[in-house]
């Protein structure tokens, strides 16, 4: 087969019309309002609570430090149970605030934090559980709340991947006591970069305000040792925009999945991610786990195949957390028998709205001329 003539990336930042930002960007210059609560920030940050219908919305300029925020107005303090498998800034938010993680291994069912585990895991020094919503699809959360409710538990979603995404009808933002999404260039949906935390505890807003501006009240106030996440106007009229080119985005990337599944369901040795009953999905990503006994083929061997072809795909999520060279030997890795299989196993696929049908239709033919070819 032909290799693509550009590299087909994993994903790619959505950017809408260039006037459209062009015009945004002179309400900016006219008003010389760049950040601190401009006009687009509070706009967007209302416009948000709508789209995803939640209680309360408080923008950061990063999902990362919009996590840290939502760890420290939760006051934790001791153990936090949390999956190995996602993304690096999950732990690290948990460790630099001086807890200890705890981690969970995985269900096979949809890769979430495997909910049958974690209360063998709770300990007297237990405070919270921090889950990840995976690849666009949420955890357990109902069996999660039993748990947290049962042993007098916080719970902070790391909603980065779930953008849009909703459980019969509920925004998934308002489940747990804090959600965290990113709005990053990759995302689903993005500000440039980003980070929204969604709550209905309407208590958390002026603690979560304080935090992200350097604890300052007034203007000769200080409250509290806080940071600087506060999210600029260039953000932010990004993300006005963009929220209105959000839906037709999901709508392509479901094309897009679609197509994968239909062409490669008959493949022995690839096993993909099926659609949830009763969830609104958003398509943020496209994992495939390869069975290497069935398949013939590595992960690691089909991924350098494809990219010979100009198929740039993601090995996402791996290493696992607790392989990392400053995580090693710090935390007990013993029952991540799941984590550990699939982040050897895990590719995923391109996928995002501009990706063409036809494209997608080839990277499937793509993969199985790889697997038929060795």
């Amino acid at each position: 087969m032909e290799k693509f003539e550009q590299p087909i990336q994993v994903t790619k930042s959505f950017l809408p019309p260039l006037d459209e930002y062009i015009e945004s960007l002179k309400t900016i210059w006219d008003t010389r309002w760049i950040t601190n609560n401009g006009y687009f920030h509070n706009q967007l940050q209302n416009s948000l609570k709508e789209y995803l219908n939640v209680e309360n919305t408080t923008l950061f300029t990063n999902g990362h430090l919009a996590l840290d925020v939502a760890i420290k107005a939760l006051g934790l303090k001791g153990e936090v149970i949390t999956t190995p498998f996602t993304f690096a800034s999950t732990t690290h938010a948990i460790v630099m605030n001086g807890l200890t993680p705890v981690f969970c291994d995985i269900n096979m069912d949809n890769l979430t934090i495997d909910t049958n585990k974690i209360e063998a895991l709770i300990t007297e020094n237990t405070c919270a559980i921090i889950p990840v919503h995976v690849f666009g699809y949420p955890c357990n959360i109902d069996e999660i709340e039993k748990i947290a409710h049962k042993y007098n538990l916080k719970v902070i979603y790391d909603a980065a991947h779930v953008f849009g995404v909703e459980v019969n009808g509920v925004g998934i933002g308002n489940f747990g006591d804090i959600s965290m999404f990113s709005l990053h260039a990759t995302k689903v949906y993005n500000t440039i970069e980003g980070g929204l935390l969604t709550y209905n505890n309407v208590m958390y807003e002026r603690k979560m305000n304080l935090l992200k501006n350097f604890g300052i009240s007034g203007y000769e106030q200080v409250e509290e040792v806080g940071l600087n996440a506060k999210m600029n106007e260039f953000q932010a009229a990004m993300g006005l925009i963009n929220l209105k080119y959000v839906d037709g985005q999901i709508a392509n990337r479901r094309r897009i999945a679609k197509i994968y599944r239909e062409n490669l369901k008959e493949v022995s040795g690839i096993r993909y991610l099926n659609d949830l009953k009763n969830v609104k999905h958003n398509y943020a990503y496209f994992p495939i786990i390869i069975d290497e006994t069935k398949l013939g083929i590595d992960r690691n061997q089909l991924y350098d195949r494809l990219r010979e072809f100009n198929v740039i795909t993601r090995k996402y999520f791996y290493p696992l957390i607790t392989d990392f060279d400053c995580y090693k030997g710090l935390y007990n890795d013993n029952d991540l028998m799941n984590a550990k299989y699939v982040a050897d196993r895990v590719l995923t696929l391109p996928i995002y709205g501009e990706l063409s049908e036809e494209d997608a239709l080839k990277i499937t033919k793509l993969i199985k001329f790889v697997i038929n070819s060795l």
